[in-house]
């Protein structure tokens, strides 16, 4: 069992400015938090055309899916709505859309992962560090239920997106993922739920960005590894939010499932789960007096 003080660690903001290579951990781990804990989309309403305030989040991550090591950071964390007609930021993401025929809707869509020191993670101990990645592409999503009164939808969508792994002084691509899921939206008691799960298939090249062994890094408690591409895990998140005046609540868990996984014979998986939460406030103190009829 790993050491308690080792496997969670509270990191605050100060610590990343302090040191500039240190930067991309604190922006990248803020785009993961604006993903998951951004304000929910509304199922059908007149809200404003954008939104502004700022507040805080907490996060629990792990070191990466399938590490044994997970850490704790609280951020300063801008709240942002844009409900345009084609570009839009919410919880789900920041996204532009294509095209629209029918039941059917081609956005496009950006998801980050956080960084990983080697340094300190005893898995990856002499290993070099792993990059935040910045993942683009496409996305189709398909209605497949909504409520009479549009307060409650469920969509197929079917992300691919290129993976970037950058410092943001170097970059360089680490192959694609494929990440088909349901995603079922409601209002419960006031708030707004999301509910969303599925497989998650990655490339030969991402799976051995993060699992990969090369021989120069082995030793005798962790061999050479060369990940192969293919299934990545089952993942299933649930997120809740809140608009009670000006005051933004929100927060969120994710589970993975990596049993089963392309990689899961890595010495580097530590676990074959992974589970990341936060919770988060804001106070929305801007917003813009154009209203938008909002329905997806």
């Amino acid at each position: 069992m790993i050491n308690a003080r080792r496997n969670a660690k509270v990191i605050a903001p100060t610590s990343f400015i302090r040191v500039g290579r240190r930067v991309p951990y604190l922006v990248t781990n803020f785009f993961v938090a604006v993903a998951v804990l951004a304000p929910a989309a509304a199922l059908s309403d007149s809200r404003p055309l954008w939104e502004f305030g700022l507040g805080a989040v907490g996060l629990h991550l792990p070191d990466y899916r399938g590490s044994a090591e997970s850490r704790s950071y609280v951020y300063p964390l801008p709240y942002l709505v844009y409900r345009g007609e084609v570009l839009r930021v919410d919880r789900e993401g920041a996204r532009a859309k294509f095209l629209e025929l029918g039941r059917a809707r081609l956005d496009f869509s950006v998801h980050a992962t956080p960084p990983v020191h080697s340094g300190d993670n005893r898995a990856r101990d002499g290993m070099p560090n792993l990059d935040p990645t910045i993942e683009i592409g496409p996305m189709l999503s398909i209605s497949v239920i909504e409520g009479s009164q549009r307060n409650r939808r469920l969509n197929l969508r079917l992300p691919l997106r290129a993976v970037l792994a950058t410092d943001l002084s170097h970059a360089r691509t680490a192959g694609f993922v494929f990440y088909p899921h349901l995603n079922f939206d409601t209002r419960l008691a006031g708030w707004d739920l999301g509910l969303q799960g599925g497989p998650l298939f990655g490339t030969g090249q991402y799976h051995r960005y993060f699992y990969g062994v090369d021989p120069m890094y082995a030793t005798p408690e962790r061999p050479s590894y060369t990940a192969r591409g293919g299934y990545s895990g089952f993942v299933g998140l649930a997120s809740l939010s809140q608009r009670i005046g000006r005051l933004w609540l929100g927060g969120f868990v994710r589970y993975d499932a990596l049993a089963g996984a392309a990689f899961e014979a890595s010495p580097l998986v530590k676990r074959d789960h992974s589970l990341i939460a936060g919770i988060a406030f804001a106070w929305v103190f801007a917003e813009s007096a154009v209203r938008v009829e909002v329905t997806e």
